[in-house]
């Protein structure tokens, strides 16, 4: 999948503002590298298919990365996969996620994780998420965890006992500053069932000596075992982004402990750390948080059977990524009717681009554009200021729906020129498409002007056929040619000025 073009726009844009949950309000987002940012995203731990609530958290960080690229910035983004470590009560005890499907499903835990993996990846693809810079994998990455973890312990703030490594909660005053958590207001056997072999219950892993019979197993200084949960992702963004990386995202579900924990660990080892913290807010279903452990999801690939999934983008999108989605089958009829008026536009702008008289616009086209230029340069402007206040998608799209009224106000009010047709095209496609990830976005082979004039050449070779098959009384034949493009969503009307075709 390919990135989109760094193309920043020539004039003045305002600041970019993000929500960071550390400091707890909206900041102005300074890179610490100019021109380039480094983004961690926590990815998905590999054991069953990816449900409509990771596509949430793809979607809205999709959409961030893509924003910053838009604005001129190199983009780092580094997304890891869990495959080892992440046991069943997201806590130190019960049994690792994706050995206990492997015996499930009487297959080789690395099976297990290159399986869903790759559902994983498909079903990204699918919804246009641009693949991550840098993709790695926690079993990839022993020796640095290992590494990490003994730098804590040289530092007095990880002990070993039994062959396992436990941080020490309680040397680190700063844990739970992210949350908002005070260490004596935690309650024990809230998260984690309390370990004898712990100093202090609320103590988490670094790394887990293995049982007997545990398959997923690597030599260490304290015994066969395997990393704990939060290491790895401080292991990772560390060796791919450095110290001080711009942002580190995320679901809210995992603010605590998880992120809790990799910032404790992290500065306790000596390292500053991610300098914004950006979380996404849950999806629902009927009040409650769709997830794997309630058994209350859909898997995207069963809800692609019946929606599109750039439909199912477009929802997402229609949601800001702090606010809660609630999942519902009105939710998918609205974000269906809503994407086809956006798409109908886009669709009759190229379409009329196409069949235009030539590319070229007189000096009195020019100047006789009417209002729609103008209309064409608010919407950017709109979009423009609502993405650079904390993403706020809603607010762009409602700038694209009010430039479509506008468009579809023009066109049918009789001539519109080319430069205006041209500017209000490439509102939608630079920030609608390239932006949001819609209309195809920029994944699609070929650039979007190109298949559109590509797909207007062919149809207009269609419509010949078609009043060929008219002039000669076959009436069959172009009956059946136009059944067939009704198949595909191409529809044609009949008008006092010819034919006529939209998708």
């Amino acid at each position: 999948m390919t990135q989109p073009d760094i193309n920043p726009p020539a004039t003045s844009l305002p600041d970019i503002y993000l929500y960071d949950t550390l400091q707890r309000q909206k900041v102005k987002f300074e890179a610490s590298v100019p021109d380039k940012v480094g983004m961690y995203l926590c990815g998905p731990t590999v054991y069953s298919d990816a449900h409509l609530g990771h596509a949430k958290k793809e979607v809205a960080f999709d959409v961030v990365r893509r924003y910053f690229i838009h604005r001129g910035y190199a983009v780092r983004y580094v997304s890891n996969i869990t495959d080892v470590g992440h046991l069943q009560n997201d806590s130190d005890d019960g049994e690792d996620k994706i050995a206990r499907r492997a015996a499930l499903e009487k297959l080789e835990p690395m099976e297990v994780a290159e399986k869903y993996y790759w559902s994983f990846m498909d079903d990204m693809q699918r919804l246009g998420v641009l693949r991550p810079s840098i993709q790695p994998r926690a079993t990839g990455h022993i020796i640095e965890q290992i590494e990490l973890i003994q730098q804590l312990i040289a530092k007095g703030h990880a002990y070993e006992t039994g062959g396992s490594v436990y941080f020490d909660v309680r040397s680190w005053p700063e844990y739970g500053k992210l949350s908002g958590r005070k260490l004596d207001d935690q309650e024990e056997g809230v998260r984690e069932e309390v370990r004898s072999e712990k100093r202090d219950p609320r103590d988490f892993a670094l790394w887990k000596r293995a049982e007997a019979g545990h398959i997923m197993r690597w030599p260490s200084p304290w015994g066969d075992g395997f990393p704990g949960w939060h290491i790895e992702c401080s292991a990772m963004s560390l060796k791919y982004l450095g110290e001080n990386f711009d942002i580190h995202g995320g679901g809210l579900d995992l603010q605590f402990p998880h992120h809790e924990a990799e910032i404790a660990q992290s500065e306790a080892a000596g390292h500053g750390f991610a300098r914004y913290w950006m979380h996404n807010n849950m999806l629902t279903i009927g009040g409650e948080k769709m997830s794997k452990s309630k058994g209350n999801f859909t898997t995207l690939q069963q809800l692609f059977e019946r929606v599109d999934p750039q439909i199912v983008r477009f929802m997402l999108v229609g949601s800001h990524y702090r606010s809660i989605t609630e999942f519902s089958e009105e939710a998918f009829v609205s974000a269906q009717s809503g994407y086809k008026r956006l798409s109908e536009a886009v669709n009759e702008l190229e379409r009329r681009l196409v069949s235009a008289p030539a590319a070229t616009v007189s000096t009195q086209n020019a100047q006789n554009t009417g209002p729609l230029m103008q209309q064409a340069a608010k919407a950017a402007a709109d979009f423009e200021a609502a993405m650079s206040d904390d993403f706020n998608t809603p607010r762009a799209l409602a700038a694209l729906f009010n430039l479509t009224t506008d468009v579809n106000t023009a066109l049918a009010a009789g001539e519109v020129s080319t430069q205006a047709m041209q500017s209000a095209l490439k509102v939608y496609r630079d920030l609608g498409g390239k932006v949001l990830g819609l209309f195809g976005g920029p994944a699609t082979a070929g650039t979007p002007q190109d298949d559109g004039a590509l797909l207007g050449t062919l149809m207009d070779v269609v419509l010949q056929a078609r009043d060929h098959y008219r002039l000669n009384k076959q009436y069959a034949q172009s009956d059946a040619l136009r059944g067939k493009l009704q198949e595909v969503g191409v529809t044609i009307e009949d008008t006092k000025d010819g034919a006529r075709w939209k998708r």
